[in-house]
């Protein structure tokens, strides 16, 4: 059955949209932080560096953003390392953290976006809480291998 939008109850205003998400500080993040809408300044860009992943080549970027917090790397894929500049203040929705060899990385992912803000409410970041220079262990995504049926790896010829 389809119900209009006008009478479905649901508030997909703007106002009701921006409600909803509630904004933390840098120094809030934690390995774990899913869900994150964040407004943070960019301090500075490291040189791009192209990798190749599963989905062929790419170009990175890590960028120091925070606010009077703390600060910590935002990692920029492709097309957004050209539309962020140094100095730029950017809101971040739906962002994520992970760890990068260890280390904190913000990401702005598949499911997220960003949106730089003409007016910064941010005048200065604190760079001396460097979140992404903790180090912090990392668990193990795959399993060590084990061998199967009685040890032998791959298919080996019997003598006898």
């Amino acid at each position: 059955m389809y119900i209009p939008m006008e009478r479905s109850g649901l508030d997909m205003s703007s106002e009701g949209v921006s409600e909803g998400k509630e904004l933390i500080k840098v120094e809030e993040l934690t390995p774990s932080s899913r869900g994150v809408n964040i407004i943070v300044k960019v301090v500075s860009k490291s040189e791009v560096r192209n990798v190749t992943g599963r989905g062929g080549p790419h170009r990175v970027v890590d960028a120091l953003v925070g606010d009077e917090t703390g600060c910590l790397y935002l990692t920029l894929w492709d097309d957004n390392i050209d539309q962020i500049d140094e100095e730029d203040t950017i809101s971040i929705t739906n962002g994520y953290v992970n760890l990068f060899r260890g280390n904190m990385r913000l990401n702005i992912g598949r499911y997220g976006n960003f949106e730089v803000l003409e007016v910064s409410p941010i005048t200065e970041v604190n760079t001396e809480n460097n979140l992404s220079l903790k180090r912090y262990e990392q668990e193990r995504r795959y399993r060590p291998y084990q061998p199967r049926y009685g040890g032998r790896r791959g298919y080996q010829r019997r003598r006898y």
